[in-house]
């Protein structure tokens, strides 16, 4: 399969400039949205924001499907390969995320046992993961990858050193949870203390009485009402108007409700998105359950599939240009949409038409509730599509991850291929 990795000359950065970029650099918006490409340049997700159990569900995965995925933190691809696909291609903007896609891929080929992918990626504090990392992944990773895990980062530090500690602390999502927590110890709230609730009762208890009342001080909803304050989520200036849109006007209510939703309508025990978020790593063997591609049973299906995942660092619509008619059965859009204007919607929305197969499913989320395609993409195009409204909903209230107002799911009628 072709990769299209852009070339060296071609840097993170300038890919973001073309998704992001909608103002003058002179003007305040402009100057916000060069920030975020700025800070974005860098790792941002250690681990995906969005369910991928949900997305199985919506995309109904079998064998026989090929997918056109943006691979983030790349804990969806990896948890798609559990349904064996024919193909994913992922692609990223960001060459961090690249290279962390490519190193999980790796990993999973080289490493010699489940348990030692576990302390890699699972664990904190294991002095060991330097070790396996020289002795198993280095030696089988692209130049590429290779030279972005030895490189250094502001500090001196081999990137790859992070697994040796908390990598999840890492990157702008890292830092970003990481002054959360300091914020609310000034308060007094220590958030990790959620993880002593034992019912959803206890844990609704914990966030009316200590976390909900963060979002009412004055020094939070001020910093809040910043758009350079999300940027540690990753959502840019224009995704920030949209998530305002979904509450009462004000970004303290907006993420109060949010974080309801994480620390309250799911056991502990059932998500690892809070783990990450209020305990600041992923569970112990037995204390819960972990994300699809740590678990034991998935080793050796993802173990054996990995060859069928092609990353890419390129833009989503230059790899669809790619690619025949017809030729893909899903597509994964995460968030990405909200980034875009009219025009990158409709030229979005062609190439997906024209490469979807018979029975094709896109699934994408949104910061608000609606889906924002009504209106934006052309009748044309989007007439060639059902929106499947209560299914989507149903998909968007299983969610655990909790930070977006809606999941959305879009099919193209016809016959699928068997």
């Amino acid at each position: 399969m072709t990769d299209l990795s852009a070339g060296s000359g071609l840097s993170t950065r300038r890919h973001l400039g073309k998704a992001v970029y909608q103002n003058r650099a002179a003007s305040r918006a402009g100057f916000s949205e060069r920030l975020f490409a700025l800070l974005f340049s860098g790792l941002v997700y250690p681990q995906i924001w969005e369910d991928p159990d949900v997305d199985m569900a919506a995309m109904e995965l079998d064998e026989s499907h090929r997918i056109a995925t943006i691979a983030s933190g790349g804990c969806n691809v990896l948890a798609y390969l559990t349904r064996q696909p024919k193909s994913i291609d992922a692609v990223d903007l960001n060459a961090a995320h690249v290279a962390l896609n490519r190193l999980k891929l790796t990993a999973f080929r080289t490493l010699p046992s489940h348990g030692d992918l576990l302390r890699f990626f699972g664990a904190t504090d294991e002095r060991a993961n330097s070790e396996a990392y020289e002795r198993f992944i280095a030696p089988h990773l692209d130049a590429r990858s290779r030279k972005h895990w030895e490189g250094r980062d502001l500090l001196g530090r081999r990137r790859i050193r992070a697994f040796s500690h908390n990598f999840y602390r890492c990157g702008l999502l890292g830092f970003f949870i990481a002054t959360g927590h300091t914020a609310a110890r000034l308060y007094g709230v220590n958030p990790a203390d959620i993880m002593k609730a034992r019912t959803l009762r206890e844990q609704r208890i914990f966030f009316e009485e200590q976390l909900k009342p963060l979002f009412e001080r004055g020094a939070i909803r001020w910093i809040t009402s910043r758009k350079a304050s999300l940027f540690g989520l990753g959502i840019p200036p224009a995704q920030y108007d949209s998530l305002l849109s979904a509450g009462d006007g004000t970004m303290a209510e907006v993420l109060s409700n949010r974080l309801e939703k994480l620390a309250c309508h799911f056991p502990l025990k059932e998500n690892y998105f809070a783990w990450q978020a209020f305990a600041r790593h992923y569970p112990a063997h037995g204390e819960a359950t972990l994300p699809a591609y740590l678990e034991k049973r998935n080793f050796e299906t993802i173990r054996s599939s990995v060859d069928r995942v092609t990353v890419h660092h390129v833009n989503l619509v230059d790899m669809l240009r790619a690619k025949p008619s017809e030729s893909l059965d899903r597509f994964v859009l995460l968030d990405a949409q909200d980034w875009m204007n009219d025009e990158q919607l409709n030229t979005l929305w062609r190439e997906i038409t024209r490469t979807a197969a018979p029975g094709a499913r896109v699934i994408f989320r949104t910061a608000a509730a609606p889906s924002l395609l009504p209106g934006r993409v052309s009748d044309t195009l989007l007439s060639q599509w059902r929106y499947e409204k209560m299914r989507s909903r149903e998909l968007t209230a299983n969610d655990r991850s909790a930070i977006y107002g809606g999941f959305h799911l879009y099919v193209k009628p016809g016959t699928a291929r068997s």
